[in-house]
């Protein structure tokens, strides 16, 4: 089947699922007033970093009595951050339905030497939440940022449970609605729903895991970079400004932006908006056609920001093979950049459809991916 090349291309051809895709307005000259060159713990830092903590507050509405903090190494730091100095007080379970949530696992089982309840799900599935028992401490991710499987709602979490709830959300924050009452700990990056600049993450604890930080001593060495409170008392500078060790004063600036452009859009309702919209651009693309799919099985647990998909068509024998030809096709045309699927998935794409993605940039890109399929289905057999 002969397609004609398109002709229309996406202004933003940038859809990668991290880092992701700047605020549409970003602007270099936006970094001038960054406090380069300045202690980040001077009065000019301090200021700039608690204008963080508090807009993330704001936009994400988090509850007050809940701490939100600055951590160093991105999500990855702050999950690491809170297993390495939570876990051990009760039974943990681990839950997994993609490569970071087995990530996690791997920290518990042969770095923390636990013992965890282990449950995990095939790419594409998801774990049935309502059989765990929350008495454990549970760590688990919202959003599957590899398979593109995400929880639908907390609904089977219980609101009163013995143990802690230790939520990887990156992919998930300022995408969808997270029920804070039913999470102890969430983590997530600057990199990813908001396009932030890497290597800064944020953690949000809840009353709760104050409680457990304040009152509970863990059986391992924990790195300073860890540490969250001395002589058993919750370090309250990681919670306004003073940050553990030093940020890039660069990468704030370009965060207070994003918040405020974010704020500017009609805040968290609107986020969610423009990522179900962008999601459902290419759900409906794909349903269209025969020879590609959603990774995720259930259209209820499908993610509305990292958007997994797979080659369908019987004839593509060598999926690997394929999938590598249409990412090299897109992007020797300039039409999409780092779309292929994560290193541990099935092969197939991976489309960041999140709230800094512009929908008319998807509807362009589109037919350039009907077109890379065609061509390159046409040259392999």
């Amino acid at each position: 089947m002969n397609i004609e090349k398109p002709v229309a291309r996406p202004d933003n051809a940038y859809f990668s699922s991290g880092p992701c895709a700047k605020y549409p307005t970003f602007s270099t000259d936006k970094l001038l007033s960054a406090a380069v060159g300045r202690s980040h713990r001077a009065s000019v830092g301090k200021k700039k970093l608690k204008k963080l903590i508090d807009g993330v507050r704001e936009i994400l509405e988090v509850p007050s009595g809940y701490k939100v903090g600055i951590v160093p190494a991105s999500d990855t730091g702050a999950v690491e951050m809170a297993m390495w100095s939570l876990l051990g007080a009760r039974n943990t379970t681990m839950v997994a339905w993609e490569s970071f949530g087995k990530d996690w696992i791997n920290d518990v089982v042969n770095e923390l030497k636990i013992n965890p309840e282990i449950i995990t799900a095939d790419y594409g599935h998801i774990v049935d939440m309502s059989s765990i028992d929350y008495d454990n401490d549970v760590v688990f991710t919202w959003n599957g940022t590899t398979s593109g499987v995400c929880m639908k709602n907390g609904d089977d979490i219980p609101l009163k449970r013995k143990g802690l709830t230790i939520c990887d959300a990156t992919s998930a924050a300022f995408a969808i609605r997270l029920p804070f009452e039913k999470l102890d700990v969430t983590t997530f990056s600057w990199q990813k729903v908001m396009g932030g600049e890497a290597a800064h993450g944020i953690i949000i604890l809840s009353p709760k895991a104050i409680e457990r930080l304040e009152s509970h001593e863990v059986n391992w060495p924990i790195p300073k970079i860890f540490r969250m409170t001395k002589n058993n008392k919750l370090i309250q500078g990681i919670f306004e400004g003073a940050t553990i060790n030093t940020p890039s004063m660069l990468a704030v600036e370009d965060f207070l932006y994003a918040l405020e452009w974010a704020r500017e859009i009609g805040g968290l309702d609107e986020l969610i908006s423009r990522a179900e919209s962008n999601a459902k651009t290419v759900w409906s693309f794909c349903d269209q056609r025969d020879w590609i799919d959603n990774l995720a099985i259930d259209r209820e647990t499908r993610s509305v920001t990292s958007v997994c998909l797979k080659f369908t068509d019987p004839k593509i024998k060598d999926g690997v093979t394929f999938s590598k030809a249409i990412v090299k096709r897109l992007e020797d045309e300039e039409v999409a950049y780092d779309i292929a699927s994560y290193r541990d998935a099935p092969p197939g794409l991976r489309i960041w459809c999140g709230g800094t993605v512009n929908k008319i940039d998807l509807e362009q890109m589109l037919p350039w991916l009907e077109w890379a399929y065609h061509e390159e289905l046409a040259r392999q057999i």
